[in-house]
């Protein structure tokens, strides 16, 4: 029987040696759990129990469970590299064959999608075409490198100030190539239908009247509605204030539309100039993008008080075509790209999953685990939701094993194996000297 018991002290003490190796060999690989080894004792039994006074027959391995407790998130510098703080695990599919991980060092393949170190995809939610996040449906993330398209500009939003103390321009009529005959020039960019960027043109001209100002608008120094005329003729818009220095009425003329306090371009025709040496310069328009839609300007934000004349905040929505320059990973998993034109859209969002049991998971090697009928169903949703948690982009958890205690143990499980040993020896010497003296 001792010879028994001492075999299985052995295995055990063996096996508690492979753990601990197995936690020491993987103290740098990135999203690892640590396992601890777990044993229970033997009893001889029948049917009417195991008595008062019986011996145990040894020890077995119970279980090796792993332990899933958070690992340190280091930076790294690589947009794709990522972390997990807190609960949950990152999906993987190998053609829709889901394993689950808390290894984030992903990169891009051939195909522009999101993969681990074996070609799994990662998953998430996609994006619809404005960028705005499909939840509930996982699919493939992949980083869309295609070009952005332009933006027409629709609406242009400023704040400004028209000083009431401002004299009179000493020239009349306005003449746009006489500074004297208006007070302020404004210069807003904005875009065509196929991104090509136009500057469009106001001039401030304070009126006799109290409180009256002229508005002459100008697109790329030429008539908005008609870029061939010569010279070129502005659309003019009369604003008026109250003695408060608050807009009381706005006028447009041709070329206008009014709604309350917003004016909007019935229609503008983008000019290329053809001839700048000619005399007058040449025009012609713009291609297949002679017809723009209007643009709406709102003026609810103007004011005539008795300071500087300035616009100190201005809005327009149109921009150019742009290259996607850079990617960034919000805490909620939400992946951004930034393009050249200054613009940013959405292009899919990091899901995470968690377990009602995690050490019911299977592991299946490279940091991955399988579900499991003990683990329960995985619960899948974005990050920061519920009890998950965020996500680290940039960074990388590493490993959760402690060194110094898994050294500890490496010294306990190498002297219960001696002890285990030596219990062995010395049933072996009684045994000699039973043999001895029959």
């Amino acid at each position: 029987m001792s010879f028994n018991i001492g075999l299985s002290g052995l295995y055990a003490a063996n096996k508690q040696l492979d753990v601990t190796g197995n936690n020491i060999a993987n103290v740098a690989t990135t999203g690892f759990k640590s396992s601890r080894a777990e044993f229970e004792d033997v009893y001889s039994a029948t049917r009417l129990g195991t008595g008062s006074k019986t011996i145990g027959n040894g020890v077995r391995l119970a279980n090796v469970s792993q332990q899933f407790g958070q690992g340190d998130v280091n930076n790294t510098g690589n947009v794709l590299d990522m972390g997990i703080q807190g609960n949950g695990f990152f999906i993987m599919s190998d053609n829709g064959s889901l394993s689950y991980t808390r290894a984030g060092a992903f990169k891009t393949n051939a195909e522009n999608y999101v993969v681990d170190n074996n070609g799994n995809r990662l998953q998430g939610y996609g994006v619809d075409a404005n960028g705005k996040i499909i939840n509930g449906v996982l699919t493939d993330l992949k980083i869309d490198t295609s070009s952005l398209a332009p933006n027409a500009t629709t609406r242009v939003d400023q704040t400004m100030n028209l000083n009431s103390s401002d004299p009179l321009p000493t020239v009349t009529p306005f003449n746009v190539k006489d500074t004297n005959s208006y007070n302020k020039t404004i210069s807003t960019p904005v875009y065509d239908t196929q991104g090509n960027q136009h500057t469009m043109d106001q001039y401030y001209v304070k009126n006799a009247a109290s409180n009256s100002w002229t508005v002459y608008t100008y697109m790329d120094g030429r008539s908005p509605t008609d870029p061939l005329a010569n010279p070129p003729v502005p659309i003019t818009a009369d604003l008026t204030f109250n003695p408060d220095g608050s807009i009381k009425t706005l006028t447009g003329g041709a070329g206008w539309t009014q709604t309350g306090t917003t004016l909007t371009m019935t229609g503008w025709k983008p000019g290329v100039l053809v001839d700048a040496n000619a005399n007058p310069p040449t025009w012609a328009l713009n291609g297949s993008d002679a017809a723009v839609g209007g643009i709406a300007f709102d003026m609810t934000k103007t004011s005539s008080y008795a300071s500087p004349t300035a616009r100190t905040a201005q809005f327009q929505d149109g921009y150019a075509t742009g290259q996607i320059a850079s990617l960034t990973i919000d805490e909620n998993g939400v992946m951004t790209a930034n393009f050249t034109n200054q613009q940013t859209k959405a292009i899919g969002q990091v899901a995470i999953a968690s377990f009602a049991n995690e050490q019911g998971l299977q592991p299946i090697g490279g940091s991955s685990w399988k579900e499991t009928f003990s683990s329960g169903v995985a619960g899948i949703d974005a990050p920061k939701t519920g009890t998950l948690g965020s996500v680290v982009s940039n960074s990388l958890e590493e490993s959760n094993v402690n060194l110094t205690n898994e050294l500890v143990d490496l010294i306990k499980a190498q002297s219960n194996y001696q002890a285990n040993a030596k219990t062995i020896s010395t049933q072996s010497t009684i045994m000699q000297t039973i043999i001895q003296m029959a």
